[in-house]
């Protein structure tokens, strides 16, 4: 299976820009014979929307993207106005000219610079499913931060999970602080979880925020099969082989050794204690 991890810079508000762009990003990819095109948070509207979501929110996927992805499978984010008249952060898979799943982001960051919950409602599941690829999962940004949201889809039987992002620029030191955590966070998850993890961060600049970029992929052992540039924008391609999944499941079966009844139970004695 071929990657292209399309690290883009959006252009902020500009639905019509982000689509050509896009567009012109997944024909590439095609003519390369491309399986997956994967597109970061939000990318056709840019990250610092606030008052602008309502404007540049859609309710159904772009015909241009539905119609390219007959041709190769395309992962993006996008604004999407529900049909409950909420705005949501969202994740869209697109493959033989359908779209097969979508995702909303569960954890809404609205602490420091982020402001999410203000604008957005949350999703309200972290589920698998299936594509001609194999069984992936979606999650996006901060859901991330949260171990149970990749346990859950590993507990689900994923083969694969897709992070979409868009994270800014910090602690600029020996090195970048923000780069050395999301490395760890994407790492751990591989090998806890015994999966493969890929992560697409965005580039560029809005309202003085810079995004580092850094996208990757990572295998089931740890192992960092590609990374991209910081700060620039790249489509990075990487080859991933389905049998290193395998090889190091029987080598490390660590996640189908998990005691779901003794978590559950667990969390309800705490969650129990709580109310």
């Amino acid at each position: 299976m071929k990657l292209c991890l399309a690290q883009m810079k959006p252009y902020l508000g500009d639905v019509e820009k982000n689509l050509l762009k896009m567009v012109e990003l997944i024909k590439e990819s095609i003519e390369k014979k491309i399986d997956i095109i994967v597109f970061p948070e939000l990318a056709l509207t840019g990250y610092l929307l606030e008052d602008l979501v309502g404007h540049v929110a859609i309710k159904e996927v772009p015909s241009e993207l539905l119609d390219l992805s007959k041709d190769i499978s395309i992962i993006f984010g996008a604004v999407e106005l529900g049909r409950d008249g909420y705005i949501y952060n969202s994740a869209y898979y697109l493959e033989s000219g359908e779209m097969l799943f979508k995702y909303r982001k569960v954890y809404l960051p609205t602490y420091g610079m982020f402001d999410e919950g203000r604008y957005f409602k949350e999703g309200n599941e972290i589920k698998a499913f299936d594509t001609k690829h194999g069984r992936f999962g979606i999650l996006i940004c901060e859901d991330m931060w949260h171990p149970t949201s990749s346990f859950i889809l590993a507990q689900d039987e994923v083969q694969h999970i897709f992070v979409l992002v868009s994270s800014p620029g910090r602690g600029l030191n020996n090195e970048l602080e923000i780069k050395r955590e999301w490395d760890s966070l994407i790492h751990s998850a591989a090998i806890s979880n015994t999966i493969f993890m890929t992560m697409v961060n965005r580039v560029g600049i809005e309202d003085g925020i810079s995004y580092w970029g850094g996208s990757q992929v990572v295998a089931p052992t740890g192992e960092k099969l590609a990374m991209a540039s910081l700060f620039q924008e790249q489509s990075l391609i990487v080859e991933v082989k389905e049998n290193l999944l395998v090889r190091t499941r029987l080598m490390s079966p660590i996640a189908k050794n998990e005691k779901l009844p003794l978590i559950l139970k667990e969390l309800k004695r705490i969650w129990g204690g709580n109310e």
